[in-house]
């Protein structure tokens, strides 16, 4: 059995505020009840929503032989909201504009492979205010998974022995389905000078993963360990308005990042006399732009290098490597009914598998378009990269390095019947896909393809 580690529960003490994309059912005009009765103000959200999903790869398996076999599942998701925000209750004041507290749980249920359901407590608190050239924002998401604490396991027999060397994304999506908590913060503040700003920030990342450990032999071939992580880091940007609506930053940021050990009685793979693991410190200098550079465009970016200092425990020839950090969000708003957005991120992290850091990319765009009052289309595409190939061949024995991609498109449709009652159809696919070169028989056992679709339906209050 696992125990939780120090860390854990100081970040979990520390923390009171917090792999699907979805397709919004919610109509855009106020849901009334009846003509007599209307939500108060403070009450932001009161929704109960439906969803029947067919899932064709619950595991992301390769589906060879021999391993294991493609699992499908039908998928019945509830899903309750209630938001609040209490601004509205202060009065007429200016200070305190958003004071937001949200609950919406998905209660999920796997009927052909009842050992991945799960209910996802979702907690999301927001604060935001402002006073002369002074505002601040909190942001917060927490999510408690009450779930099997049993992980997956991908080979029963040495004969499928390579069916544990599966996707990243794999794994990932797994994991997503077991005991843990999450949880999310960002915190900012601003003072707005006439041609400058300054902008002190923190955030942090955190995953307790609440599964137990077993040595991955006998019954247990092939079962996946996960492992508690966590980032955490501040800052401060400095920002040059160089128009009324557009500004160039430049940031600073030093941080943590924190990858618990496995004990030696689950894994025998030491660094240096340690066990083995990729904690470190780290500082980033950042340039940014944001703001409006025309009307109908919204832009977010910032990108530098990224200076680690890695722990002596952790699999690398280089303890201090210099990477490249970037993130990137811009919405183009096409129309009055349609819109066009980009996201990116490129970073490193550390695997939820345990031992060795990884480079992390995701490059994703989505498009919306109100055809009518009634009508909602959403498509979307993205490309993830997980590699994990600048790690040590040797200190790892070769057996962490990998360099996994995930190719995803999505398209839904969103039909509003009435103003508090909606319903759409949703249908999502991944092409998981293996990068390494002289991978081998390995290769094909990274592979998989996947299939998601939903048919939901929502009542808001």
């Amino acid at each position: 059995m696992k125990n939780n580690s120090g860390l854990s529960r100081k970040l979990i003490a520390v923390s009171t505020l917090l792999p699907l994309a979805s397709v919004s059912l919610a109509a855009d005009s106020p849901a009334i009840v009846s003509a007599g009765l209307q939500k108060p103000a403070w009450l932001t959200d009161l929704s109960f929503g439906v969803k029947e999903s067919y899932d064709d790869n619950v595991l992301l398996v390769a589906d060879k032989m021999p391993g294991l076999a493609a699992k499908s599942s039908w998928i019945t998701t509830l899903s309750p909201k209630v938001g609040f925000n209490f601004a509205s209750l202060l009065g007429r004041q200016k200070t305190w504009q958003t004071l937001s507290l949200v609950y919406s749980p998905d209660f999920v249920a796997y009927h052909g492979a009842p050992a991945e359901s799960y209910n996802a407590h979702k907690i999301a608190n927001t604060i935001k205010g402002k006073t002369g050239d002074f505002s601040f924002a909190a942001d917060n998401a927490f999510l408690f998974n009450d779930a099997e604490d049993e992980a997956s396991i991908y080979a029963l027999d040495p004969a499928a022995a390579n069916d544990k060397n599966r996707s990243a994304y794999s794994t990932a999506a797994a994991r997503e389905r077991r005991k843990q908590i999450q949880d999310r913060a960002t915190i900012m503040l601003q003072y707005d000078f006439e041609k400058f700003f300054i902008r002190p920030n923190a955030s942090l990342l955190f995953y307790n993963l609440m599964t137990d450990w077993h040595k991955s032999a006998g019954i247990y071939t092939g079962y996946q360990n996960y492992i508690d992580r966590a980032d955490v880091n501040g800052g401060l940007d400095l920002g040059w308005k160089v128009t009324k609506d557009m500004a160039v930053t430049v940031g600073y940021r030093y941080g943590h990042q924190y990858q618990q050990a496995l004990p030696n009685s689950v894994d025998t793979s030491t660094v240096n006399g340690q066990q083995m693991e990729s904690s470190s410190d780290y500082q980033r200098v950042l340039l940014g732009l944001e703001g409006k550079p025309v009307k109908w465009l919204t832009v977010k970016l910032a990108g530098g290098p990224d200076f680690r200092a890695y722990d002596t425990a952790a699999p690398m020839d280089n303890y201090n490597p210099v990477a490249f950090y970037g993130e990137a969000a811009l919405t183009a708003t096409i129309s009055d009914s349609q819109s066009l957005a980009f996201t990116y991120k490129q970073w490193q992290w550390v695997s939820s598998t345990g031992k060795v850091p990884y480079v992390d990319s995701t490059y994703a765009l989505t498009y919306h378009w109100n055809a009518t009052r009634q009508l909602g289309l959403d498509l979307g595409a993205k490309f993830c990269n997980s590699d994990y190939t600048f790690a040590s061949p040797v200190k790892t024995s070769g057996s962490c390095l990998r360099d996994d991609a995930m190719y995803s498109l999505s398209a839904g449709l969103s039909y509003a019947f009435t103003p508090h009652f909606s319903a759409g159809l949703s249908y999502a696919c991944d092409f998981g896909r293996n990068l390494q070169e002289n991978a081998g028989p390995l290769a094909s056992y990274r592979e998989f393809d996947h299939q998601l679709v939903s048919l939901s339906a929502q009542f808001k209050f």
